[in-house]
């Protein structure tokens, strides 16, 4: 049996220490809604790293979890502390076994002003455009 995971590891810059403690409420209340819901998305997990300061939460997968979670996090803390600018993240799709079509990945930028993508890529999609490209040759 082949197992797709969806790996990532990134840093949110929440601008204070009271910011990023803010920040596992709204993690807390996040997770209490995914858990509601039918099937839960895989959770991602968050912490404060003393390496990357006292204002910057690490983000991450604990094996594989939903990018879209993570994103709706983002968005609300960047909602709730007032955040400018843009962030963004790499994803990697894994399968556990060598399968065609197995391997993914991608990137995701967000407009924290806004909480909208400003674009996002699939290696996925990427690659089938450009074959589709070739192929019209």
């Amino acid at each position: 049996m082949t197992d797709y995971l969806t790996r990532f590891s990134c840093l949110l810059d929440v601008g204070t220490p009271a910011n990023a403690a803010q920040a596992f409420d709204i993690y807390t209340a996040l997770m209490a809604e995914n858990d509601r819901e039918n099937p839960p998305a895989e959770p991602f997990l968050l912490s404060l790293t003393p390496e990357h300061g006292a204002a910057r939460l690490w983000l991450r997968d604990p094996g594989s979890a939903d990018p879209q979670l993570m994103i709706t996090f983002v968005a609300r803390c960047a909602e709730a502390f007032a955040l400018r600018g843009r962030w963004g993240f790499q994803w990697a799709g894994i399968a556990s076994n060598p399968v065609i079509g197995g391997f993914s990945g991608g990137a995701h930028v967000l407009d924290l002003a806004t909480g909208r993508t400003i674009d996002w890529m699939s290696s996925g999609r990427w690659l089938a455009e450009h074959l589709a490209e070739r192929g019209a040759r």
